[in-house]
């Protein structure tokens, strides 16, 4: 038997890397999960590679009508959820000097108010004793060049959960944040980024890989974790902690 067997999980966002990688996990450990992206052919794809006990629901969680959208179709085909990983979120490189209005929204409204509603609108559902994950960085306890609004972003996150876990107790839904390093990733590659100076930041010495992500996912989801609640773990060969 699967450390998820019999549950309901939703992960926004799971079309490619981490978060695709943590749905087929979810899934060989016994979850039905429910992943969302932005584009139809890309969802379409990953829902495919799972192969079973999934369903797609396009939508962007920034978006609360789409929100809405996906928590109709976890009602009505599954009537509850257990586990829910807001894997959602973007970053772009820019300086203070760089930064305008749209950038700053864009990074928010996906990072941090995208977070906010989509576990909002998940908790009418939400089973007692549930689990839920927020996507975090290591960015929000590091200071990197050009990336300040995304780190903002982040330790916004990461103080969503230290208040939701308080607000969530009486029900026993515990609320971590999973914060990774540097992940080989698609998403890494549409940043442009230079991966061998990442590569030597990192104590390990190479960058992670999506499956990495998905069994620290994997213990957060299940009663292994059961005693963790309000947490910031680090996934990330160390860097933060140097």
């Amino acid at each position: 038997m699967g450390k998820l067997e019999g549950k309901v999980a939703v992960i926004t966002a799971a079309t490619s890397g981490m978060a695709l990688a943590t749905a087929r996990l979810f899934v060989e450990e016994g979850a039905y999960v429910f992943i969302t992206g932005r584009r139809k052919e890309k969802l379409e794809e990953a829902v495919k590679l799972i192969g079973r006990n999934v369903s797609g629901v396009q939508g962007d969680a920034a978006n609360l009508a789409d929100l809405d959208r996906l928590y109709q179709t976890v009602q009505r085909e599954k009537g509850r959820i257990d586990i829910l990983f807001a894997s959602a979120g973007q970053g772009e490189f820019a300086t203070l000097q760089e930064v305008t209005e749209e950038h700053f929204d864009k990074t928010f409204g996906v990072n941090v108010r995208g977070t906010l509603f989509t576990v909002q609108k998940a908790l009418p559902l939400f089973q007692d004793d549930g689990s839920i994950i927020l996507n975090g960085s290591i960015a929000g306890v590091k200071g990197f060049p050009s990336f300040g609004v995304y780190s903002a972003s982040k330790a916004a996150v990461r103080s969503f959960a230290r208040t939701w876990l308080v607000e969530l107790k009486e029900r026993g839904i515990r609320v971590n944040v999973l914060s990774p390093g540097t992940i080989d990733t698609p998403a890494l590659d549409q940043l442009g980024a230079d991966k061998q100076s990442f590569k030597a930041a990192i104590p390990r010495g190479e960058m992670g890989r999506p499956e990495e992500i998905a069994t620290v996912a994997l213990f957060l989801a299940s009663s292994d974790s059961s005693f963790v609640n309000g947490v910031e773990l680090f996934v990330d060969g160390g860097t933060a902690q140097i």
